[in-house]
């Protein structure tokens, strides 16, 4: 099927019927994706400052009522059941990977969506600047870093990256491009040598796949929304609910809704 082309609430449907399983890389194309993080109300708190003090990783485009499980930017969505993978963590300890997190849902979680950069490939594929993940249909590379992010209340942990290998001159562009959408992460956090920022092996990625990095490319790193996952594993809340890395929330808002031109 062309999902590239399908509307994000048949996409929605297609996942919600366990059609889709898959990244979500291109699909609904011109449309927001968005990572998930979903915690208890006594969390909530916690990590709504938390990514007040560290909107590079974790720029909010929307967050739910406690309970609630439509969002507002996707009419008729279910955030339990509109994304291909969920993955449970419990205490910290990743617990296992569901396609509906129905049989988990509490009255009092509050479900925040994150920008993801799934949202700016469009724009940087009109520009003619290839996306390797998508070309070779796998998943977006994602690693651990050695920066820090910025505590708030229980929540601290290392900042995750996302890679995009690109020629020099499209890098340029990229940054020109990326810089457009702060609320999916904006411009890169850093170009060139992965091991500057604690990435050891750029081929063997923490999430996701690795990719292709062919001659006369580098490596382009953008902050991530699966940060949320890294900082579960190092703050241990009793619970939280994320999207699995690379399955994204697809939501009506267009991509133009999130640019600054």
């Amino acid at each position: 099927m062309n999902y590239e082309n399908m509307s994000p609430k048949e996409l929605r449907q297609a996942i919600r019927d366990e059609i889709i399983q898959s990244p979500t890389a291109g699909m609904s194309k011109g449309h927001t994706q968005a990572n998930l993080a979903i915690l208890p109300k006594e969390d909530a708190f916690d990590f709504l400052l938390f990514c007040q003090r560290n909107q590079k990783p974790c720029p909010l485009v929307d967050v739910l009522e406690p309970g609630q499980f439509e969002s507002s930017i996707a009419q008729g969505s279910d955030i339990r059941t509109d994304i291909p993978k969920y993955r449970i963590y419990k205490n910290g300890e990743f617990i296992e990977e569901v396609n509906d997190i129905t049989a988990y849902w509490q009255d009092d979680f509050v479900s925040f969506l994150i920008g993801c950069s799934f949202t700016f490939e469009t724009p940087l594929l009109e520009n003619g600047i290839p996306i390797r993940h998508i070309e070779e249909g796998c998943n977006v590379p994602m690693y651990k870093t050695s920066i820090e992010t910025t505590p708030a209340g229980k929540f601290s942990g290392p900042l995750v990256v996302s890679m995009r290998p690109m020629t020099a001159e499209d890098a340029i562009r990229a940054v020109q491009i990326t810089s457009r959408y702060p609320g999916v992460h904006g411009a890169p956090v850093h170009i060139g040598d992965p091991a500057l920022i604690g990435i050891q092996d750029v081929h063997k990625p923490d999430f996701g796949d690795a990719v292709t990095i062919k001659d006369g490319e580098v490596p382009v790193f953008w902050a991530c929304g699966v940060t949320p996952q890294a900082v579960a594993m190092q703050s241990k809340p009793a619970i939280m609910i994320t999207h699995a890395p690379g399955h994204m929330f697809v939501s009506d808002q267009k991509d133009i809704q999130l640019s600054v031109l």
